[in-house]
């Protein structure tokens, strides 16, 4: 395959680089010959026009990845809806603008799978988008990630702009949000299991009645393949990003427990809710076009593991 863009030499700026893509994104680029410029959140406030326009134009970095974003769980969507929409709506604004004024060559925005409808067929393909309402509980974050992908759309259409847009399956990985008052599966099934192990429980309690099906991947595998996008996509349409495999929530406790050492039983708390039975990405696309995940979900749990004990715990 011949690559669509050649990231050799090129000054390569990851926006959310401490956060969990972007961290990955840091590590994976280490491997391509570029050079990876960030800018600290001390140093540079992203929600600032005239500071993110003047900085871009100091710097003047080739390719720009978006993935710095205001993120949280149901209960800080439904409490701190400004932050969610406002913060994330300025965020992405200043840096497309921007990436268009200095005349950044390629830019790549992370929208996130709840961008799709709450009720889209599954698994769900990239046409799904505005086919209806988002999931309730984060349609903020929803409304302003969709805005994000129609802004790289517009700056495409209008001024012919290489500015694309990738949509990801959930991740888990080093970095992760391990609080349990606002974490996502995976993070939060690894501290329970983790603390059930070390108070000697019997019995672990899991939300639900453990059958809804999850796809999750490793965050190195989906920045190794924001890389392969950079290099290798120039569409309109955003692109889905995932494993293409399903894991169901009791399989994935099992998992789990495997991993962190947890021998008890687990007792599903039927009268939680499930949230949706089925949520996954159809990422034929990309996969059609050489690219696929490498981390199984044990080995990605593992090493997830491994750096919550030495970093969190």
């Amino acid at each position: 395959m011949t690559n669509v863009y050649d990231t050799k030499g090129k000054k390569i700026w990851v926006t959310g680089h401490n956060g969990l893509v972007g961290s990955a994104l840091v590590r994976c680029l280490q491997d391509e010959d570029c050079e990876v410029v960030f800018a600290e959140r001390n140093d540079l406030d992203l929600q600032r026009q005239n500071d993110v326009e003047q900085w871009m134009d100091d710097v003047k970095p080739d390719v720009v990845v978006v993935a710095a974003a205001i993120v949280g769980g149901i209960h800080a969507n439904d409490t701190q809806p400004v932050e969610f929409i406002y913060n994330n709506l300025m965020i992405e604004s200043n840096v497309i603008n921007s990436a268009y004024k200095v005349g950044v060559e390629k830019l790549l925005f992370l929208g996130s799978s709840c961008v799709y409808p709450k009720m889209a067929p599954q698994p769900i393909k990239e046409q799904s988008l505005l086919t209806g309402s988002p999931e309730p509980t984060n349609e903020w974050y929803s409304v302003a990630k969709i805005a994000g992908i129609k802004l790289c759309q517009a700056y495409r259409k209008q001024y012919g702009r290489d500015f694309i847009s990738a949509i990801p399956t959930n991740l888990y990985g080093p970095k992760d949000n391990f609080d349990l008052s606002s974490s996502h599966v995976g993070a939060a099934l690894m501290v329970k299991a983790h603390k059930a192990k070390l108070a000697g429980q019997s019995e672990l309690e899991i939300w639900g009645s453990g059958t809804p099906l999850r796809e999750l991947m490793y965050v190195d595998d989906v920045a190794n393949g924001l890389v392969f996008l950079l290099q290798n996509y120039s569409e309109e349409m955003p692109i889905n990003i995932g494993c293409g495999e399903e894991i169901s929530i009791k399989n994935l406790a099992k998992v789990i427990s495997g991993v962190v050492g947890y021998e008890g039983a687990f007792v599903f708390d039927a009268a939680k809710p499930d949230g949706a039975p089925r949520k996954a990405l159809d990422s034929s696309r990309i996969h059609d076009m050489g690219w696929r995940a490498s981390t199984s979900i044990e080995a990605g749990m593992k090493k997830t593991y491994e750096w919550y004990l030495q970093n969190i715990e």
